[in-house]
């Protein structure tokens, strides 16, 4: 079996590293993650929980590029506030849209095989299509091919709409996608009917305002 290399850029909690890790396990390929980026610090402390204690580093602006070891791909899922209909869509003027140059010196310096970029949908749409155009032609000045789609997770035995631009790029050729295989899964498919409410700190603040059969499938916000 071979070995694949990557990197795990704005890493969150590490769901996009383990889709990858299965994907690669399904092809029979070894994944192996040789480096971590990722801010916030509870999703550090999540993230090092997931996979091992693995070392997570800081802020990736001011990571030294000849510093991060060579790698085969890059997972890259830079902050989408810049881009969402929930922020304020100043796109590169904001500095976390802007770290998307940040990724491109990366790429210059280290030219991996390929990666993967996921967004919102409103990448794809705003000012006429010149963000993404901005974005597709830097990156194939760097001779990659690209293709991009619209998904979303309604689609994916995932009982939630939930729309994301998925970006791809390879050195060796074109990639494609569409060969998905599409199903869409009902909530009560998913709802554990049985499950033993668990007594910590949270769940006695929302029994002091709600009584438990008033909480089944509400979404409960963090207020």
């Amino acid at each position: 079996m071979r070995t694949v290399t990557f990197i795990d850029l704005f890493a969150g909690l590490g769901g996009t590293r383990i889709g990858f890790e299965l994907a690669c396990k399904e092809k029979n390929i070894i994944p192996k993650c040789v480096f971590t980026s990722e801010i916030k610090s509870s999703a550090i402390k999540a993230y090092k929980k997931n996979f091992h204690n693995d070392e997570v580093s800081w802020d990736i602006t001011k990571i030294d590029v000849n510093g991060i070891p060579d790698f085969d791909y890059l997972l890259w899922w830079f902050p989408c506030q810049p881009f969402s209909s929930a922020g304020n869509r100043k796109w590169f003027l904001d500095r976390r849209g802007g770290l998307f140059f940040s990724i491109f010196h990366i790429l210059q310096i280290k030219k991996p095989k390929g990666f993967l970029l996921e967004n919102v949908e409103w990448l794809l749409n705003h000012d006429q299509w010149k963000t993404l155009k901005t974005m597709l032609t830097s990156l194939e000045s760097l001779w990659y091919n690209v293709a991009y789609k619209l998904l979303d997770a309604s689609n994916f035995w995932v009982p939630q709409r939930r729309k994301r631009v998925y970006i791809i790029w390879s050195y060796e050729k074109k990639p494609e996608l569409t060969d998905f295989i599409y199903r869409e899964k009902k909530v009560k498919e998913v709802i554990d009917m049985d499950y033993k409410f668990e007594e910590n700190n949270f769940s006695k603040l929302l029994l002091r305002s709600f009584k438990y059969q008033d909480l089944w499938g509400k979404n409960i916000k963090d207020k």
